[in-house]
């Protein structure tokens, strides 16, 4: 078996891997800057199916990047998330990136209320004014929360991705945000997780 294996120079194996990727699309294409975040999706997953059930509202990409250049803070709900993402990056263009759900008052809190450390932790990212992205990997109740904080007027994102995964109001955590005005990037479906949400951030910053 070893003798069938390529040996592939390591600053060339990203730039393979596209290759493959976008030879295995079938000649499929995206408009830019939207294929980019398709083609690391699914680089960073091996699964095709992010070619079909990423959706994106009306120039979603474009205004992340925006918003990045603008010094954007990003809220995960997962540390995972919130170390995957290019923190060094996105602070070149005056941004941080933030996840509150290890903080001993988001889970007094969330004890306190009886919901989850993931719904708090949008109430702080709320708390930090204009201008967040809020990249969910894991949790729909922080995408029902969002909806509800947007429906107070409490929070206006500057973009969501949504993209947390499983079984558990997954779907219809995802259909609610897409009924509403707010930019979003979502995997349709039940698929998503953590690596995916930070994948879709890197996306956009490598874009700049």
């Amino acid at each position: 078996m070893l003798d069938k294996i390529k040996i592939v120079k390591p600053e060339d194996i990203e730039k393979r891997s596209m290759e493959i990727i976008t030879s295995e699309l079938g000649g499929r294409t995206w408009p830019d800057p939207e294929f980019a975040v398709v083609k690391r999706c699914i680089h960073t997953s091996a699964d095709f199916d992010y070619a079909d059930n990423l959706c994106f509202s009306k120039d979603a990409v474009r205004i992340g990047m925006d918003a990045i250049k603008n010094g954007a803070h990003i809220v995960t709900d997962t540390r995972m998330a919130w170390s995957g993402i290019n923190k060094k990056k996105l602070e070149s263009f005056g941004g941080q990136a933030h996840c509150f759900m290890a903080d001993e008052d988001v889970a007094r809190e969330a004890k306190e209320k009886g919901c989850t450390r993931a719904a708090i932790c949008m109430e702080r990212g709320a708390a930090l004014g204009e201008n967040v992205i809020f990249a969910i990997g894991n949790a729909p109740t922080a995408l029902i929360r969002l909806y509800e904080l947007m429906a107070e007027g409490k929070v206006s994102p500057a973009l969501i991705i949504g993209a947390p995964v499983g079984f558990v109001n997954v779907v219809e955590s995802k259909e609610l945000i897409m009924e509403t005005d707010v930019p979003y990037i979502i995997p349709r479906g039940r698929k998503g997780g953590s690596n995916i949400a930070a994948t879709i951030c890197n996306a956009m910053l490598y874009q700049l």
